[in-house]
């Protein structure tokens, strides 16, 4: 999140030295496209972030379910050791 504000705030800061000055616009450029570039980046990584979330939230209901399924067990086994 922290790296899209970034990238946007410098994109922004690039684009309005672009509209104020004549004489760099090559370095405007390559500060936009590598402002871009970082968005992009961040953007990608905050999608890996929210698919491990998802990853993490099956996993976590995966092992409940199978705390569950041991409890079951278990407490069959205490009821056919009692009528034994």
């Amino acid at each position: 999140m922290r790296k899209i504000v970034l990238a946007a705030a410098a994109a922004g800061a690039a684009l309005a030295l672009s509209a104020c000055s004549e004489k760099a616009p090559e370095a405007t450029t390559e500060a936009t496209e590598a402002a871009t570039e970082a968005a992009t980046e961040a953007a990608a990584a905050t999608d890996a972030a929210a698919v491990a979330t998802d990853a993490a939230a099956t996993a976590t209901d995966a092992a409940a379910a199978a705390t569950d399924a041991a409890g079951d067990a278990a407490a069959a086994a205490a009821d056919a050791a009692k009528k034994m």
